[in-house]
């Protein structure tokens, strides 16, 4: 193993934490569209549709370079009409975890939307006859239930989310990609350093693969299956 080898494993670490990070942010917005959606109220429900529609219909390149020159660009145009000639630059991690967690949480809000409303209404209404607060219902009887009509879903979405961490190495940020990169541009063997990248990607994905699969086993405990 080379120094190169050594620094596209630092890099995986990195890819690791964006990942993580921006399923954090992906889950809270997916809970927050789904929950606007299945609202009933005409103004949480517009914004919710234009949020899942706008991201799911813009390639997520131009969204994540949008969101990051344009963020920037703005937060300094209000800096600047406050009278400052301070300027900000977002960090790349920052700036790629947001994003990341922004265009698959459109993802996460049909996902979640579609759980929810797999499960029979009689037994929210059953809670909130029992006394429960729409929190307390929603923590005790709906996500229980929820998480195993969601795992499917959530699955594609994570494998697809840890996958579009290599995009922002167009934004800076020295993960494993654009270490793979720099590695095969100085010693002109792409094949090797690419191919390395791709098997810790398929390490990557693997390993979540068989957690997934641990967390659909465990919610769906006493739940007969359908035989292929």
């Amino acid at each position: 193993m080379t120094g190169y080898h050594a620094s596209i494993l630092q890099g995986a670490l990195l890819t690791v934490g964006v990942s993580l990070a921006a399923l954090v942010v992906a889950i809270l917005l997916g809970l927050l569209g789904a929950s606007a959606k299945l609202s009933g109220r005409p103004i949480l429900v517009g914004l919710a549709t234009v949020y899942t529609t706008l991201v799911r219909g813009v390639p997520e390149l131009v969204l994540m370079l949008l969101i990051f020159y344009g963020g920037t660009i703005g937060l300094n145009h209000l800096i600047a009409a406050t009278g400052s000639r301070a300027t900000v630059d977002i960090n790349p991690f920052l700036a790629g975890m947001l994003t990341i967690g922004f265009i698959y949480g459109a993802y996460m809000t049909e996902t979640f939307r579609g759980a929810i409303l797999s499960i029979p209404k009689g037994q929210m209404e059953a809670g909130w006859a029992f006394g429960m607060s729409p929190l307390r219902t929603f923590v005790r009887i709906t996500a229980p239930q929820m998480v195993r009509y969601a795992l499917p879903g959530f699955t594609n979405n994570w494998l697809v989310l840890i996958k579009a961490t290599a995009l922002v190495s167009l934004i800076g940020l020295h993960e494993m990609t654009y270490l793979a990169k720099q590695a095969s541009a100085a010693t002109r063997e792409p094949f090797t350093y690419f191919l390395f990248a791709a098997a810790l990607f398929l390490v990557y994905t693997t390993v979540s693969l068989w957690a997934l699969r641990w967390l659909d086993r465990r919610f769906s405990m006493g739940v007969k299956r359908a035989r292929a």
